[in-house]
């Protein structure tokens, strides 16, 4: 995203955030604004001209905001209404861009909703977690990833495997993001559940381990990793028996094999180089 997309972004994003605070029922709020934003971004999605028109900078940001409320604003509720009229009166590089960001404020918006709720760092374990389903469950994703099924076959398949399992705010932002793919299942749902930690201004450390991690072994990790990177840390784990012990701790580019595995293989690789010495 372009600088003038950015500052818009984050322009509408400190509104939001400030709108959904305000509310007297701001769960309630929350979870409408983000509901009908991402019913926006569908119509957009199937309005070309309306998706340009609503992000022409040639026009005064009256206009575009004028446009967007013609069209939308008696068919939202009015904290709806005022986000995307702010958000039609910025200036963004390009009507992708535009949409692009209404689906960022959708997410946001969903995200604030289980902030209010209490429920905001179980929203990221439980988008998290369902990605490691995902990458376990071939078949599922493959049907989850086909190009020939419509956005509606997707949530709705995705839904009958979720529904109950997890809270309301994690189906919701789930099934969204299976409807609008940018790279695959697994990714979409990692990079979410790292938007939900960015959000609550953690740094996420991925966590492979052979056995799963209680909670106090959790917390232990994430002070030691705090310690080293200087930052709060949002542990994502998962259970990959075939380490035989031990974990493997990822934090951006950086890699820790601390696994029995990798101690045999580094064992093994030192005795093959000492053999032919």
């Amino acid at each position: 995203m372009k600088a003038a997309s950015r500052e818009a972004q984050t322009h509408v994003a400190e509104k939001l955030d400030e709108l959904i605070r305000s509310s007297d029922n701001a769960v309630a709020v929350a979870a409408q604004v983000g509901t009908e934003l991402f019913l926006i971004v569908d119509q957009l999605d199937a309005n070309r001209s309306l998706r340009v028109a609503v992000a022409d900078a040639s026009l005064e940001p009256e206009q575009r905001a004028g446009i967007i409320g013609e069209v939308f604003g008696d068919k939202v509720a009015e904290p709806t209404k005022q986000i995307i009229t702010d958000a039609a009166s910025q200036e963004w590089s390009t009507p992708r861009e535009f949409r692009t960001g209404l689906v960022a404020l959708g997410r946001r918006a969903l995200m604030r909703g289980a902030e209010q709720q209490g429920q905001l760092e179980q929203v990221e374990d439980e988008l998290y977690q369902l990605s490691v389903l995902l990458e376990s469950e071939t078949e599922l994703t493959q049907l989850l990833a086909d190009r020939t099924a419509t956005a509606a076959q997707k949530r709705g398949l995705l839904a009958s495997v979720i529904y109950g399992k997890v809270t309301m705010f994690t189906e919701a932002l789930a099934l969204q993001v299976i409807g609008r793919r940018e790279h695959n299942p697994v990714d979409d749902l990692s990079s979410l559940a790292d938007e939900v930690a960015d959000l609550r201004g953690k740094t996420v450390a991925r966590v492979v381990a052979a056995e799963e991690l209680s909670s106090s072994q959790r917390e232990a990790l994430a002070r030691k990793l705090e310690n080293i990177y200087g930052r709060e840390m949002a542990i994502h784990s998962e259970v990959d028996p075939s380490l035989l012990g031990g974990m493997i701790v990822r934090v951006g580019d950086e890699e820790i094999d601390g696994s029995t595995r990798g101690k045999l293989t580094r064992l093994r690789t030192d005795l093959a180089a000492s053999t032919t010495l």
